[in-house]
């Protein structure tokens, strides 16, 4: 229709017709201030990523809570950009060893007292992912649950103990009888979401009741076996655990404790490593009284290195030689094990332990779980169970956490603002 005709036909003036159009074409969507592609990019950092083999300097795009893309250069957008020149970027941290059962009030107990709430200790490392090892059973998971689980910000699964009431103390965890399989079986089925594995631990007697026990729970429930071997017994040696007892998927934790013959005339126990090629797991599990240099530095001397590092976090081994994470991965990079393989360690290998294998990575999809770090240079000294100091030239410190897309943990206001 001629143009005349058209304005006729509307009984509009050509100038009011203009106008019209010019609404119309300010409110299409070419026109309209678009959203940020991304909600956070993390910019010129080092990335390494053991699950993508990614290790090197990457930009990393965050949108809707989990990883949008991770490349050589990501056009932020109108994003926000965090600056990480110069420091590593890395999955979120995944501690598989922990007691965060909190707030009972009970004394004395990782199902009370001994444990902390894992939000004030997990970011400022960061970690975002943990799971409790066996501070509670079958009759107070719920409970710590309730407590604990359901509300920390900080990813928390578990390790169910074998022992009803948990990791108590006392005569608690050394009651045979309490050590039912089909309770525990029952109560990780219910809680698939949150119960990871079976655990035993602390057992002083000969007899080989908890590990089967607990391995019978794992078979029924479908879920690993994390073993802290308690007392040391001729009846019950650590080469029929590692070689006869445990599955392939099985976790043998506080490796370098050295309080069950891990190291044998200075030299790894040849169970050690014939139980790693049936598929056994060997994790660190440091704790206040589960790491010592006498027993770590010939062991990875000699090449045999931890799958997982983990800290075994409770009140006193904060406060000891342990102390965080990061100290405990600083304690490898001293012992000469290169920062790929130590993050490697603590990020995607402990993800596939438990078998949470969205998490642990930075692959595009996942949750925007994220450690931003700082290798820092100079002398420092890392303690060990017993004291005993070994000197190192780097350390990592945590600059910035980042979970499920938002900042959690921020030292040097690397996502801030400057005030004016």
């Amino acid at each position: 229709m001629p143009w005349p005709r058209l304005v006729d036909s509307y009984r509009l003036r050509p100038a009011a017709l203009f106008a019209g159009v010019v609404v119309a074409l300010a409110s299409a969507p070419s026109a309209r201030q678009t959203t940020p592609k991304y909600d956070v990019v993390i910019a010129g950092g080092h990335v390494i990523d053991p699950r993508s083999g990614i290790d090197g300097v990457r930009d990393v795009a965050i949108a809707g809570g989990v990883i949008a893309a991770v490349a050589p250069r990501v056009d932020p957008a109108g994003a926000r950009t965090i600056d990480a020149s110069g420091l590593y970027v890395t999955p979120g941290l995944v501690d598989i060893h922990t007691h965060v059962y909190a707030g009972t009030g009970e004394r004395r107990s990782y199902a009370g007292d001994n444990s902390v709430y894992p939000d004030g200790f997990t970011f400022r490392a960061g970690v975002t992912t943990i799971a409790d090892a066996g501070s509670s059973g079958w009759r107070n998971f719920e409970d710590f649950h309730d407590r604990v689980i359901g509300r920390a910000r900080t990813r928390v699964f578990a390790f169910l103990n074998i022992v009803g009431h948990g990791m108590r103390g006392g005569t608690f965890e050394q009651d045979v009888a309490d050590m039912d399989v089909q309770p525990a079986v029952e109560m990780t089925r219910r809680h698939r979401d949150a119960i990871v594995g079976i655990k035993t631990a602390h057992f002083q007697g000969p007899a080989w009741t908890p590990v089967e026990h607990a391995v019978e729970a794992g078979t029924l429930a479908g879920v690993p076996v994390m073993v802290d071997y308690g007392k040391d017994h001729t009846e019950r040696p650590i080469e029929d655990l590692l070689l006869r007892k445990l599955r392939p998927g099985d976790i043998y934790t506080h490796l370098y404790s050295g309080l069950r013959r891990e190291l044998l005339e200075g030299r790894a126990n040849p169970a050690l490593a014939e139980a790693r090629a049936r598929g056994v797991i060997f994790d660190v599990g440091h704790g206040a009284g589960s790491f010592r240099w006498r027993i770590a530095v010939p062991i990875v001397k000699g090449g045999f290195l931890p799958d997982s590092i983990s800290t075994d976090l409770h009140t006193a081994s904060m406060n000891a030689g342990m102390k965080d994470m990061l100290n405990v991965m600083s304690k490898f990079l001293a012992l000469g094990v290169p920062l790929t393989e130590v993050v490697a360690r603590s990020t995607w290998n402990p993800a596939k332990e438990i078998r949470q294998e969205a998490i642990g990575h930075l692959s595009v999809g996942a949750p925007a779980d994220v450690a931003v770090l700082r290798v820092e240079r100079g002398r420092f000294g890392f303690l060990d169970m017993d004291g005993a100091r070994l000197a190192g030239s780097q350390r990592l410190v945590c600059e910035l956490t980042v979970r499920a897309g938002a900042v959690v943990y921020d030292l040097n206001g690397l996502a801030g603002t400057d005030w004016k």
